[in-house]
């Protein structure tokens, strides 16, 4: 009986903390998570992924034939065309006969040069991508299983103690940063200053990027509960760009990269100034149906 009481004690604890979170703030982040769960199940969002194919020099066979050098799924034509590469210029010969647009040869712009070029048959579609000095082709399936077999997202209870007025302390000029990918390699990019907050008595600083095209800064972070509450390898999270030295730096919109779950993103890592030695519990939990955590 006793334990019950306190059980029950724990139950009304739990209720008043959830009812005493701001209605005006709680719709702001339930129509942050609507978004945030519409961008990844769309057909051709990230658990559409199929496949992730390196290009060698010269031809790479295309088409569902296990033995192609990019393999489609199995509802896509066996040999659907070929993809010739020379440097980082990829061009695109399509098989006689076959159900694919661009029907007729042309040469492929690559992720890196801005939207990409498509090419798909049926529920399948696929485009090259650049990173550093390797040239791959990403696949995907609007009826690939990870879309199909989605778990769905968790979150921790919202708090708005982790939404905090971080100080935009600017780096004159913007520094050059090299952030850690999945793929062993760094990405170069540009920090244009730090984002100070303080919590428990504390200060501390994340160092995020730009974006191009973006209006807001971008972060990727570390912090104790990865590889346990949350992804191993760490989380992402917006902030608006600085007005007057300051924005707003709320984790209850942090959120896991694509590669939680599929092993063909290719996502970047904290970098050592953005690991917080704190946990933040707050924003997306780790995925049920992960395929792995690094």
């Amino acid at each position: 009986m006793r334990s019950l009481r306190w059980l029950l004690a724990a139950v009304l604890l739990a209720a008043a903390c959830g009812s005493s979170v701001d209605p005006a703030y709680r719709h702001e982040i339930e129509a942050w998570k609507a978004k945030r769960l519409a961008n990844l199940t769309k057909p051709d969002g990230w658990l559409s992924l199929f496949g992730l194919f390196w290009l060698e020099e010269g031809e790479n066979r295309v088409g569902s034939d296990p033995g192609a050098g990019v393999a489609l799924p199995a509802s896509a034509p066996r040999d659907l065309g070929r993809l010739f590469r020379s440097g980082e210029s990829v061009r695109w010969e399509p098989s006689l006969g076959t159900p694919v647009s661009p029907g007729s040869a042309v040469d492929l712009k690559n992720d890196a040069e801005g939207v990409p070029t498509i090419l798909s048959t049926g529920t399948v579609s696929f485009f090259v991508i650049k990173r550093e000095a390797r040239i791959g082709v990403r696949v995907k399936d609007t009826d690939a299983a990870t879309r199909r077999n989605f778990k769905g997202l968790d979150y921790f209870s919202i708090d708005r103690s982790w939404r905090f007025e971080a100080r935009f302390e600017p780096y004159d000029p913007p520094k050059k940063v090299f952030v850690p990918t999945v793929l062993g390699t760094s990405e170069v990019d540009v920090s244009p200053g730090a984002l100070v907050f303080s919590r428990g008595g504390k200060t501390y600083r994340l160092e995020p990027v730009f974006e191009q095209g973006s209006d807001e800064l971008f972060l990727v972070f570390g912090d104790e509960t990865n590889g346990k509450e949350t992804y191993g390898g760490g989380r992402f999270v917006y902030a608006p760009m600085p007005r007057d030295g300051k924005t707003v730096l709320d984790f209850n919109k942090a959120y896991s990269p694509p590669c939680i779950f599929t092993p063909y993103a290719t996502c970047p890592l904290p970098m050592p100034s953005n690991r917080l030695p704190i946990a933040v519990g707050a924003g997306e939990k780790t995925y049920s149906g992960a395929w792995h955590h690094p």
